[in-house]
């Protein structure tokens, strides 16, 4: 993963949309979203961040299975535009867990990962059942010659329980091995809310040979404790302005939040 991110220890920050085309709180106007994205992924990139996120985050509340054809194409905008703007690694993750939308708009948008909440096995999420689909995802990424595109799969992931096993060290393996993931995802229990320490731990010495990565709750002052486990984190809530989810990215967190990382590194 460090060819993808340049970085030993690779800081992705994440750019939460605003509501999307045909979301309950849709604003009407395409082009704020876009101009948001653009000056967000511009942040990042002069604040030091190795990679960026994109999702549909102000979409709420999300469904189970296929997003709507709307959200598609404006997700693939607002990728394509991040990727014309910044020359960081980017990444698309469609809520709640629809893998293939998220695949397909990687492909159109130039992405270089997707984020995929559940990938293998099943979770009692808020918005009902998500069972994985690893099956399909595979397969569509050979198919559409797609696999240069990472998969990064949540292991037990936030805001949902799993049905079945708890055991995360045997859930990162299956997801790994069985759901052939590319790198892996510890999360807390919602979004804000930073991982166990121990999980981390957990989940490196179940599968010592993938990319694992944090993905809620890492801030500057607490990251250096999860990478010594992790290879890098998925960084949204802390860069806001004064640490709220609902405001506009801030360049001074991003740049002390870089700066932990690469000190790490």
């Amino acid at each position: 993963m460090q060819s993808l991110f340049g970085e030993s220890k690779a800081f992705i920050g994440v750019i939460h949309l605003p509501p999307l085309p045909g979301s309950p709180r849709w604003g009407g106007d395409l082009s704020r979203v876009l101009e948001q994205a653009e000056g967000e992924a511009a942040i990042l990139a002069e604040g030091g961040a190795n990679g960026i996120i994109v999702e549909n985050f102000g979409d709420a509340p999300f469904r189970i299975g296929r997003v709507e054809p709307e959200t598609v194409a404006a997700m693939t905008r607002a990728v394509d535009l991040v990727c014309r703007t910044t020359s960081l690694p980017v990444g698309v993750n469609m809520l709640r867990s629809d893998a293939l939308s998220a695949l397909a708009v990687a492909v159109a948008g130039g992405a270089q990962f997707i984020r995929v909440n559940v990938h293998y096995g099943t979770m009692a999420a808020d918005e009902g059942l998500v069972t994985g689909e690893a099956f399909e995802t595979l397969r569509r990424r050979r198919l559409m010659n797609a696999e240069h595109i990472a998969i990064f799969a949540d292991v037990l992931v936030k805001h949902a329980v799993p049905l079945g096993d708890t055991d995360l060290g045997l859930m990162a393996r299956e997801t790994a091995y069985r759901g052939l993931a590319d790198a892996l995802i510890v999360t807390g229990p919602v979004t804000g809310q930073p991982a166990v320490a121990d999980d981390v731990a957990t989940a490196r010495r179940a599968v010592p040979d993938r990319p694992l990565f944090v993905g809620s709750g890492v801030d500057s002052g607490n990251a250096a404790r999860f990478l010594a486990h992790a290879d890098g984190a998925i960084v949204g809530t802390s860069l806001k302005q004064g640490g709220v989810i609902t405001n506009l990215i801030d360049l001074e967190r991003v740049r002390a939040t870089a700066a932990v990382f690469g000190e790490a590194g």
